[in-house]
């Protein structure tokens, strides 16, 4: 026997792991209380998250935004890190780079969030520049310019990709005219040439205010005086008491139509296919949510298996809900649509092969496979997507801008878990109806067009852009 032989039989092996007993998992609740601001606070202790997350829902819409200055929340959120009346631009980002911390804002329908990501040794440190941020920011002429001359620059960006593009045409069929909802969320060039640092201060001025306001704390609380931090920190932000903005109804024109905007020479057409339907508030959601993703949630989804697996016409379409805003009294909406994009010969042969499963799934409906994939998929994953303390903060403050109560997600996958493959069935087409669909095309309409409007699906228009 060799000296290698002799040393592998005198190796002594470790056991084979054995798997553990799964634990029960539900998503994360939070204890909620607040400060003597006013501010609304909501904390999620979760061991072993090092780094915490922060969460300010700020109760400023979009629809509060004056007449011709579209994009001046979005802005403002953008100003928020720029300067304080303590550090300078460039000084408060290194303040925030000393803390290891990532600070940002966007605005949106519901209002405007800012997001902290930061180890929780330097925890204190973080929220006393989030609180300048929000206690007394700059808003200085030159940082508001260069803002205002960035965001001009994004819009043609904007402009030529055609998912983008079709995300603003959707909203333009939509919606009223009038309405906030039909016009770009960040304003267009017009309107955000109009902002300067006087818009952005009064914007500011009515409407950020502790009282209408809420903070959500997640991560490993555990050697964190949470209650001193906050009070030295978020604690010393002052202003006037106000009500939350009422919510108006939102109203929509689901017509089926077609709307191509022309894009001369494009190799691909982008699909986009939508309308307005329940929100998160509604009892049909789990079933909406769980319906449509048999329908387009994923690789193994109807809209893949037919339009990728089958006729390679697309690497892959995806069915959705998104929330757009919601008061928990019935003048919520969310946006339902399918999404995708298609070789240019093959756009007539694509829409006509996603209506025939539109069609195919009204008549016979999902099968229990869908439904029990569905279900595994979208309950078994939740652990993994809410492993970090970002995700957990981020989806606790979608539910306090939608109005829903903190153990909606607990619950939603419950329900998720106990809806039939009938009830999914019937909240899919019921949201996906073949004959209520605005569908969007960005593409050539030289090439498209014809067999587009020989499918019969809705009148067809052609605009430039």
């Amino acid at each position: 026997m060799t000296d290698a032989a002799a040393s592998l039989t005198s190796m002594t092996f470790h056991p084979q792991p054995e798997p553990g007993t799964a634990r029960p998992w539900a998503f994360p609740a939070p204890d909620r209380g607040a400060l003597d601001n006013g501010l609304t606070v909501l904390r999620c202790h979760r061991p072993g998250q090092q780094v915490v997350a922060v969460e300010i829902f700020l109760d400023a819409p979009l629809e509060a935004e004056p007449a011709g200055l579209d994009g001046v929340a979005t802005i403002m959120a953008r100003a928020l890190s720029e300067g304080t009346d303590q550090h300078s631009a460039e000084e408060f980002a290194a303040e925030l780079e000393r803390c290891g911390a990532t600070l940002d804002a966007h605005a949106d329908h519901p209002g405007v969030r800012v997001s902290l990501e930061v180890p929780v040794s330097r925890l204190p440190k973080a929220l006393g520049l989030l609180s300048e941020a929000l206690i007394a920011p700059a808003f200085l002429e030159t940082e508001v310019e260069r803002l205002v001359r960035n965001r001009l620059d994004e819009i043609p960006h904007e402009t030529a990709n055609p998912a983008r593009r079709a995300a603003k045409q959707l909203s333009k069929e939509l919606f009223p005219a009038g309405a906030r909802m039909s016009r770009p969320r960040q304003g267009t060039e017009e309107t955000v040439e109009a902002i300067d640092a006087g818009a952005v201060r009064a914007f500011f001025e009515a409407h950020i205010r502790p009282s209408t306001a809420t903070a959500v704390v997640v991560g490993d609380l555990t050697d964190v005086d949470l209650d001193k931090v906050l009070a030295e920190t978020l604690g010393a932000w002052t202003g006037n008491s106000a009500e939350s903005r009422p919510v108006p109804p939102i109203t929509a024109d689901d017509t089926g139509r077609v709307v191509i905007v022309d894009r001369p020479g494009a190799v691909q057409t982008q699909l986009l296919i939508g309308r307005v339907g329940a929100d998160r508030h509604d009892r049909v959601w789990p079933a909406q949510v769980l319906g449509t993703y048999c329908l387009g949630g994923t690789l193994t989804s109807r809209l893949d298996r037919v339009l990728r697996e089958e006729k390679g016409y697309t690497y892959g379409v995806r069915a959705f809900g998104q929330v757009l805003r919601s008061d928990g009294k019935g003048n919520g909406a969310s946006m339902l649509a399918i999404s995708g994009s298609v070789d240019t010969p093959n756009t007539g042969p694509a829409l006509d092969d996603l209506w025939k499963v539109l069609r195919t799934l009204a008549a016979e409906g999902l099968t229990d496979a869908e439904r029990d994939v569905a279900v595994q998929n979208l309950v078994g994953v939740a652990p993994l997507k809410y492993e970090t303390a970002a995700s957990v903060a981020g989806t606790l403050a979608d539910q306090v801008e939608q109005h829903l109560p903190d153990d909606f997600q607990a619950q939603l996958y419950a329900r998720l878990a106990e809806t039939g493959t009938v009830e999914a069935t019937a909240a899919v087409v019921n949201a996906f109806p073949v004959d209520r669909l605005v569908t969007v095309l960005v593409g050539d309409a030289s090439e498209i067009e014809a067999p587009v409007r020989a499918l019969g699906i809705g009148e067809v228009t052609v605009v430039t852009g």
